[in-house]
């Protein structure tokens, strides 16, 4: 359970790390389950990622989109608004690979916790329209 998430987080890391963010800087990367620890641990894993720079690492996370695939729980969900900002948080929700029970219990958290309108129609949609144009409804 714990290692997809840490392979996010470890991905995550290394692209920073490596400069492929800055070489590929038209390439948008959503990170599945908000990010995996990263929101979480993101102070901690900047040094890792910037190198001597915290901020610099700082900065290169901050250009990750995340999902909420799973990740709308009490303590995931203003771990990653804390850290992110909804512009760049996209809802997911891991459907058909989790149980319905699961997806199901995860969409009743979402729907309960206190966003104003701005921030759920950007997770809902807005975000997604941003990434994705082409798919975007007309007067939406």
């Amino acid at each position: 359970m714990a290692d997809f998430l840490l392979d996010t987080t470890r991905a995550a890391i290394n692209l920073a790390r490596s400069g492929t963010l800055e070489r590929c800087p038209d390439v948008k990367v959503i990170l599945s389950h908000a990010g995996g620890f990263i929101p979480y641990g993101a102070f901690r894993f900047a040094v890792a990622a910037g190198g001597d720079d915290l901020f610099k690492g700082l900065e290169r996370l901050g250009r990750y989109y995340f999902d909420t695939a799973l990740s709308t729980t009490p303590s995931a969900l203003p771990s990653l608004l804390a850290f992110t900002t909804p512009d760049k948080v996209t809802y997911g929700s891991d459907w058909p690979y989790a149980p319905d029970f699961a997806v199901a219990g995860m969409a009743a958290l979402y729907e309960a916790y206190d966003l104003d309108s701005t921030a759920r129609h950007q997770i809902d949609r807005g975000t997604a329209e941003t990434l994705l144009p082409r798919f975007a409804k007309e007067n939406t």
